[in-house]
């Protein structure tokens, strides 16, 4: 299984038969390297509303029949929008064809901002644990410190942790230090930071200083093998 990473919150994760994509901001994303007229995916999974997470999915979805998966709210909406989605929840796991996603709590907000400027509202943000042949991920999603990350550390065997360090809108580097030594991972990558001025952070800083696991700043492209 190769894991990469795309900027922001981009994340791919290549089966060998199943192209997923965590949060597919790409469009007004410099950092990104991807295409978001060409890339395909087979599944897409949402963390929560915010149009720098839910990216380019509509256009992503609809020309590869993309199942969305996303807390109900969020995926109730897209499905009124016409793209098949699957709706869960946090605390909710389920088997998919591909593997296992599980949602967790996250501390942020949730919403969608329309092309008219209306904002809609998505319901809770989360966090995703996605487990495939015995490997886990978990994407932190966008949430500030909270103390049941070292629950789900004790509660999981996870092999790459992405973690948000970019401050402002996320935790920042120092707390995101101390929600690396409860989650446990055996990688930890640290993502949402450097797209806006406002969350400029140092990766490699950051990365040196994770005491649990190791701690990789991944660059764009980079490719981690599971």
């Amino acid at each position: 299984m190769k894991v990469s990473y795309h900027g922001h919150s981009v994340v791919k994760v290549e089966t060998g038969t199943k192209t997923i994509l965590f949060d597919p901001f790409i469009s007004g994303n410099e950092a990104c390297d991807l295409d978001a007229d060409t890339i395909k995916a087979d599944v897409i999974l949402l963390t929560h509303g915010h149009n720098d997470h839910v990216g380019d999915t509509f256009e992503i979805a609809k020309r590869s029949n993309a199942l969305v998966i996303a807390p109900n709210e969020l995926a109730e909406y897209l499905g009124n929008k016409g793209l098949k989605t699957h709706p869960m929840h946090i605390g909710g796991k389920h088997n998919f064809d591909f593997g296992q996603v599980k949602f967790t709590q996250a501390f942020h907000g949730s919403a969608y901002t329309q092309e008219d400027g209306s904002t809609v509202y998505t319901g809770m943000p989360a966090g995703i644990l996605l487990t495939i042949d015995g490997k886990t991920i978990y994407h932190v999603g966008d949430t500030g410190l909270f103390s049941d990350l070292k629950l789900i550390g004790e509660m999981n065997d996870i092999d790459v942790a992405f973690v948000p360090i970019g401050d402002n809108f996320t935790m920042g580097p120092e707390d995101a230090l101390v929600a690396t030594k409860w989650i446990n991972a055996k990688t930890t990558v640290p993502v949402h930071y450097n797209t806006f001025p406002v969350i400029e952070q140092d990766p490699d800083a950051f990365a040196e200083k994770v005491s649990v696991g190791e701690g990789k700043a991944m660059k764009i492209g980079d490719v981690l093998e599971l």
